[in-house]
């Protein structure tokens, strides 16, 4: 979506709108721990990010690359910056392909600092000398693809102090086909207001997005504002000084000087922001809460759809996926990355692309062994794994090998029925509770348009003990309301389902629209994704040394257990599916694996054990109808 399209509708509604700036990090790490954030900071709402180029290309492959990764993974619209220095045509053309190859439609054109061994710029032979000319050149090579951003100067800029012949250059740059205008960062509001009446007296209509830079630290705070020639006001330079040696209240004093600057620009009717993040997340998160602008309690703003849409070129239109992934986007986008179409309005009745394989880049387990180790800790039980998972439910550990991010709000109405599963040796890895009929602007429940209904199934999947299968599959046959598909590591699949095909698990109506089913169960891509599961776990087991028995009682589960998915098809009800469980219970969960003799759970070296065989599997032990207490009732969601 064009960034002038998202311009125009805050101005039209007089609803606020925000979005960010990062550049290319010089380390590998560097740039997963931005990758990390931009998918923490997609959370907040904002409506583009945008990514700064190097001078002359330089890290032009990380740009490219991360324009890319945040339209398609993470479903950021994305800005990408595109300068003159040192650049000749061949560049240029290269990164503009690369751009809409990445499904990006926006491009801020620039003209660029100059490379740092260089006092002052100069052209490249064979590019172009002014960002007009650049403007010009996106526009005749590319038409109305993308939407072309350009730069203004409040303040001045560094080779540049004339505000009239700065003034002369916007229009020229605007009348070359810039869209909408985004500001060097500033302090003084007064001054960028009598700034934008300029503009708008030289003909200039085209929006106008002021840089933010929020306040981190004192000493880079003085530092920046005199590298952009900015002015800071008295009263703000009084107030930091004092506490001038402690970041914590440089930061606090600091959100509450831009968020009133801030608020002083939306009161001028400028109803957007752009903030200057230095990859960083805190400040300006803290500037967003001051102004009301995003949710303190970490709840992710409402989506057109239960789950992230990618912005890549070909899936802007993708509004179905399976409900296995929900809790790794980015796994699930790589591995249908070659699909030439996505399901749009319908899943299918079957789908002809294969899943790609499980060697990709971001499909393994992430971090290394030590830093898992240190997260999951190292255990010696099946007691060790429930309390691991449990703590998970509690908030007290952000993700497990099948879930990348911390426990969703959506969970709550029946974490207490999960949280006694894995008490019991039931490994829950993916849930959501039934949702009868609430309204699209639901705080937690809510996606798509206003004014619509949404509705959801209640879905439970686990990892459960060969012992309980037969008994859990038997209780679960006799309900005509349940379908569950049930699969070991080899492959040995068990379900009632009626067919292969799709079972919609969330769907809303909304006014004028076809109703939306843009969550499903099917089995094809439940076998897709069970081999990536069972794979996740022996990752999981492989961050320990070979002999040890936290190893092997990983190990055993993944060869051994059984991953299994749940639906009541009844979205009026929300208990029946924790009720399958009462009475049941995993053997053996206290007692330690040993290595070479496994734990007692019903596997012993990789082979079934504890009771006679049927079917190829153990006979189901049941414990006492007393010896747990049956789970709490499970609040119903309205």
């Amino acid at each position: 979506m064009h960034i002038k399209e998202k311009l125009a509708e805050a101005e039209r509604t007089g609803r606020p709108i925000f979005s960010f700036e990062f550049f290319p990090p010089k380390t590998a790490q560097g740039v997963q721990n931005l990758y990390d954030r931009m998918d923490r900071m997609h959370d907040l709402g904002p409506a583009f990010v945008d990514v700064t180029w190097g001078a002359g290309g330089r890290n032009s492959n990380l740009t490219c690359e991360m324009v890319n990764v945040a339209q398609t993974i993470y479903g950021l619209e994305t800005c990408m910056h595109l300068t003159c220095t040192d650049m000749e045509i061949s560049k240029i053309d290269y990164a503009l392909q690369e751009a809409y190859n990445a499904g990006c439609t926006n491009i801020l054109a620039l003209r660029g600092d100059p490379p740092r061994e260089k006092e002052k710029w100069e052209a490249t032979e064979g590019g172009f000398r002014y960002a007009k000319d650049l403007v010009k050149y996106i526009k005749e090579k590319y038409g109305d693809h993308f939407d072309i951003g350009i730069a203004g100067y409040p303040e001045g800029c560094d080779d540049n102090q004339d505000p009239e012949s700065l003034m002369v250059h916007l229009k020229e740059k605007f009348d070359a086909g810039g869209t909408f205008i985004v500001t060097q960062m500033f302090y003084d509001v007064d001054i960028f207001l009598d700034w934008v009446g300029k503009v708008r007296a030289a003909g200039i209509t085209a929006p106008i997005v002021p840089g933010i830079m929020p306040i981190q630290g004192h000493a880079a705070f003085l530092r920046r504002a005199k590298w952009s020639n900015c002015h800071v006001p008295q009263r703000w330079l009084d107030e930091l000084e004092p506490v001038k040696n402690d970041d914590e209240q440089v930061r606090e004093i600091g959100k509450t000087l831009v968020a009133e600057m801030c608020q002083r620009i939306l009161s001028a009717g400028i109803m957007q922001l752009h903030f200057y993040t230095m990859n960083l997340a805190q400040s300006t998160r803290m500037i967003l809460e001051e102004l009301g602008l995003t949710s303190t309690d970490g709840t992710p703003v409402k989506g057109a759809l239960p789950w992230r849409q990618s912005k890549g070129l070909k899936r802007r239109l993708e509004d179905v996926r399976p409900i296995f992934w929900r809790n790794r986007n980015k796994s699930y986008i790589v591995r249908t990355k070659d699909w030439d179409e996505f399901p749009n309005g319908r899943w299918g009745d079957s789908r002809s692309p294969a899943f790609g394989e499980l060697d990709a880049y971001g499909i393994a387990l992430h971090g290394s062994n030590e830093q898992n180790i240190k997260l999951w800790g190292e255990p010696r039980s099946l007691r060790d794994i429930s309390n691991t998972f449990i703590r998970f439910l509690n908030g007290k550990l952000q993700s497990l090998p099948w879930c990348e991010s911390s426990i969703a709000p959506e969970a709550n109405p029946i974490k207490d029925g999960l949280i006694d599963l894995n008490s019991r040796g039931f490994l829950t890895i993916n849930s959501q509770p039934s949702v009868n009929g609430v309204k699209s602007s639901h705080p937690i429940h809510g996606w798509g348009p206003g004014n619509g209904y949404v509705y959801q199934k209640a879905y439970l999947e686990l990892f459960v003990s060969p012992q309980r299968i037969d008994e859990l599959i038997t209780r679960i046959e006799r309900d005509d309301d349940i379908t569950y598909y049930a699969v070991t590591k080899a492959g040995d699949l068990r379900t009632n389902a009626p067919g292969d095909g799709p079972n919609a698990v969330t769907w809303g109506v909304f006014p004028g629209k076809e109703i939306a089913q843009p969550t499903i169960v099917e089995t094809l891509s439940f076998m897709a994704w069970k081999d990536e599961a069972f794979r996740l776990g022996l990752d999981w087991a492989r961050c320990h040394k070979a002999e040890s028995s936290s190893r092997e009682l990983i190990n055993g589960i993944m060869e051994n257990w059984f991953l299994v998915n749940i639906v009541h098809n009844d979205f009026h009800k929300t208990y029946p599916v924790f009720a399958l469980f009462d009475g049941l219970a995993v053997d053996g969960i206290d007692e330690p694996a040993v290595v070479g003799k496994g734990i007692a759970t019903g596997i012993q070296n990789g082979h079934l054990e504890n009771g006679s065989k049927q079917n190829g599997l153990a006979e189901p032990t049941m414990i006492r109808a007393n010896g747990l207490p049956t789970p709490p009732p499970i609040p119903t969601v309205s």
